[in-house]
């Protein structure tokens, strides 16, 4: 057997010791979604893609960086019964549940991982995502990534971005908890292996 494939939990692909697939409940949502992924996440111990593709029976998650020729992403895009709008902060963004309400069709939403400069390269390089409709979040609070800070206010991570953009798309809050519930855990495990002082130094006090 391969070491190194046999430290790494073959459902998450986390380190076994942070496996979350403990953490994971599968969510009844009909609601497409596509996981768009910089490789550079692929790896990344706090990472909370996997989250998403893991719960949702209807989420599909593809590694890249340039999406423009990519045979499964655009048969998706090119599916009649379907309309895909792209989270992502443009000029012309709307907000998610205006966009949710002017059709009778299926609404799919795609998700960029990674920082805000990948996925800002992610975005110039993909044309196939540049006719797609631009949505963005209505208001909410600030996001709960407490070990991984984000350069722009109240940034949040793909996992509480999916969450929040699936409550507004259904009106359903509750069905979509379990996404939050995975990441806390998933976090909390992280705090919990640092050392005495670490995260307080780094990060403020536990709790804030």
């Amino acid at each position: 057997m391969n070491k190194k494939a046999s430290r790494y939990c073959e459902h998450c692909g986390k380190a076994n010791k942070a496996c979350i697939c403990h953490f994971i409940s599968r969510i009844d949502s009909e609601v497409p979604v596509i996981v768009l992924q910089h490789p550079s996440e692929v790896n990344q111990p706090i990472g909370t893609a996997r989250i998403l593709s893991l719960s949702l029976p209807n989420c599909v998650l593809f590694v890249g960086e340039d999406f423009s020729e990519h045979a499964e992403l655009n048969a998706m895009l090119a599916q009649d019964n379907t309309d895909f709008a792209l989270l992502y902060p443009s000029d012309n963004a709307t907000s998610v549940s205006r966009w949710q309400a002017v059709s009778h069709k299926t609404r799919g939403i795609i998700l960029l991982d990674g920082t805000w400069r990948k996925a800002f390269k992610m975005y110039q390089l993909s044309r196939n995502l540049h006719d797609l409709p631009a949505v963005k979040l209505d208001d909410i609070s600030e996001g709960n990534y407490r070990i991984r800070k984000s350069p722009v206010e109240g940034g949040l991570s793909t996992v509480e971005a999916g969450y929040h953009a699936l409550s507004a798309m259904t009106g359903d809050t509750l069905r979509y908890q379990p996404l939050l519930t995975a990441f806390d855990g998933m976090i909390e495990y992280q705090i919990s292996q640092m050392p005495p002082g670490v995260y307080e130094r780094h990060y403020g006090k536990k709790g804030e």
